[in-house]
């Protein structure tokens, strides 16, 4: 009850009313974001960890950018980590060890099955 009490207080300074509506708050640098694409109610633009606090245009255009590139990575990854399982290549990896496509396990595995020297 009494943290309820003090983010009434904290809210009430913020937006002039303790039962007041976020959207009276004008103050915040996150306001310059929030006709980005994605921003959606009830939350609005959500940064949790206030990486955008500074309301930098630029340096918010270079995460968006970085976070959309790794996002890509890590589908490439997935789907480098599935396809295995359902097609391989035909024909050998190591034709002097008689190891074949088919032979190497997927995932973490396949490590100690391949030869360090191809």
């Amino acid at each position: 009850a009494m943290v309820a009490i003090i983010g009434m207080f904290f809210q009430d300074g913020l937006t002039g009313s303790a039962w007041g509506d976020w959207a009276l708050y004008d103050a915040s640098p996150l306001r310059a974001f929030e006709n980005e694409l994605g921003v959606q109610e009830p939350v609005g633009f959500w940064d949790p960890l206030g990486l955008a606090k500074d309301g930098d245009a630029g340096a918010f255009q270079r995460r968006r950018g970085t976070e959309l590139k790794h996002g890509r990575v890590s589908m490439y990854a997935c789907m480098g980590y599935i396809a295995p399982e359902y097609f391989r290549f035909p024909g050998y990896l190591s034709p002097s060890e008689a190891l074949r496509f088919e032979d190497v396990p997927n995932g973490l595995a396949a490590l100690g099955k391949v030869p360090a020297l191809g």
